[in-house]
């Protein structure tokens, strides 16, 4: 799956004032993502909202996304949740003729025990016609997916190709890239440790502030798989406050704030999300005004 080294966008679904979809809006971002040179888009993902859009609404954001994109990248389409077989059943009724792979989170609340992901994901691997790749974000479901699960999902299904690996614990990634096989994909879901685990063997990032500055971004991950790491390090500083003010008050209202500033969408997000503070919306309006590639 080299299509999938590289750096991906988790693009954000804007909305308008009345919080309906901005079509024209979602156009531009995935318009300025691919001239910018992103290397794939992942499809409403957890940062495009998709715990708040109805079934129509889901069909209308792929179907404007792959109509955009006209095949110039790869497309990923998140589907996961924490009933497996309401998973399997959505994996199986979606044509997933456009998209190179689904990303599917660890299921949240339930807490499972590692048997219980490892079930789980089997249960994905055997419905889906296309590669898997797992997402696992403890922060927001509530129980980490540990490396010895990973590898042993890596090494008994094919179609499970990667991982998203967003513990922000770089000990772990090291311990995932050690251990899986050589062919599967260790994707960086934490902007902040995106180049070192990219240095260390990693495949790369599915970025939130890479939307934002898709090329400065792409050029840094792209700096590091060709191992340059001081002109990569230099690119990244650059990042640091913005990665910071992006997630401090919650994902994508940050993000969205940072849009609005590029003058690419509107910061609105839907409930139980709320904007960014005024606080907030200044330092990233600063940020970005003072920003240098």
């Amino acid at each position: 799956m080299k299509k999938l080294l590289g750096t991906g966008v988790a693009l954000v679904t804007p909305f308008n004032s009345d919080k309906s979809i901005d079509f024209e809006a979602l156009e531009r971002l995935v318009n300025y993502q691919i001239t910018q040179g992103v290397d794939y888009l992942v499809v409403l993902g957890t940062t495009g909202e998709p715990a708040t859009l109805t079934l129509e609404e889901k069909e209308q954001v792929k179907q404007t996304i792959v109509s955009v994109t006209a095949k110039r990248v790869p497309l990923v389409l998140g589907i996961g949740g924490n009933n497996t077989a309401a998973v399997v059943e959505e994996i199986k009724s979606t044509d997933l003729s456009n998209f190179s792979a689904i990303l599917s989170v660890a299921p949240y609340y339930n807490k499972p025990t590692q048997e219980g992901f490892y079930q789980h994901f089997k249960a994905i691997a055997l419905a889906s016609d296309v590669p898997v790749i797992i997402y696992n974000v403890p922060s927001r479901t509530g129980k980490n997916v540990e490396p010895n699960t990973i590898v042993r999902l890596a090494s008994d299904f094919e179609n499970i190709i990667g991982v998203k690996e967003a513990a922000g614990d770089i000990e772990q990634a090291m311990r995932l890239l050690k251990d899986v096989p050589n062919d599967f994909l260790v994707i960086s879901g934490d902007d902040m440790i995106a180049l070192p685990m990219t240095l260390l063997g990693g495949a790369g990032v599915i970025s939130v502030i890479g939307q934002a500055f898709p090329e400065s971004f792409s050029k840094m991950i792209r700096l590091a798989m060709q191992g340059d790491n001081k002109a990569a390090y230099t690119q990244f500083y650059k990042f640091i406050d913005g990665v910071d003010f992006i997630f401090e008050e919650g994902n994508p209202a940050g993000i969205k704030t940072m849009l609005e500033a590029l003058k690419i969408c509107s910061p609105y997000v839907r409930l139980p999300l709320v904007e960014a503070s005024s606080v907030l919306k200044k330092k990233i309006s600063n940020f970005v005004a003072n920003y240098q590639s």
